[in-house]
């Protein structure tokens, strides 16, 4: 009787809206930046030299991109132009799922981060930006006498 009721797994399609149910949710910054969806896509790394950041941002002017550095937090923002035909063309949109729109993405930083030495450079849809670690904060090896 339990099979003729419940076509299927039911316990993997319960399992499968609680996921899908939390993602839909999963707006709020996290100590990984925003849930996914975010536009730009981040990846964000570090050396003991510099921390390094990918934001993904294919299709954008370098020159329209604004990247600040203040108090330790790092701001990426832009717009994208909306590229759909617009209500003039008397077009109907089936799937819209590229971001348009302005974009604002914030990375906080260490505190042994050096804030006059940030260098941005785009290319290929991928904005890099560096930001090199105060010197007296990279490891070093003392020799023992």
């Amino acid at each position: 009787m339990y099979r003729s009721m419940f076509p299927g797994d039911v316990f993997a399609e319960m399992d499968r809206l609680q996921r899908d149910i939390a993602q839909a949710f999963d707006f709020g910054p996290s100590i990984r930046g925003l849930g996914r969806g975010g536009f730009p896509a981040l990846n964000v790394g570090s050396t003991p030299h510099s921390v390094e950041m990918y934001a993904f941002v294919p299709g954008l002017d370098p020159a329209t991109i604004e990247v600040q550095l203040e108090h330790g937090v790092l701001t990426i923002a832009g717009e994208r132009a909306d590229d759909l035909p617009g209500a003039q063309q008397q077009a109907t949109v089936q799937i819209n799922e590229r971001f348009a729109g302005r974009f604002k993405r914030v990375v906080s930083l260490p505190d042994d981060i050096e804030p006059e030495s940030v260098a941005a450079h785009y290319r290929d849809g991928v904005l890099h930006v560096s930001v090199a670690r105060r010197e007296a904060a990279q490891p070093r090896r003392i020799s023992v006498h």
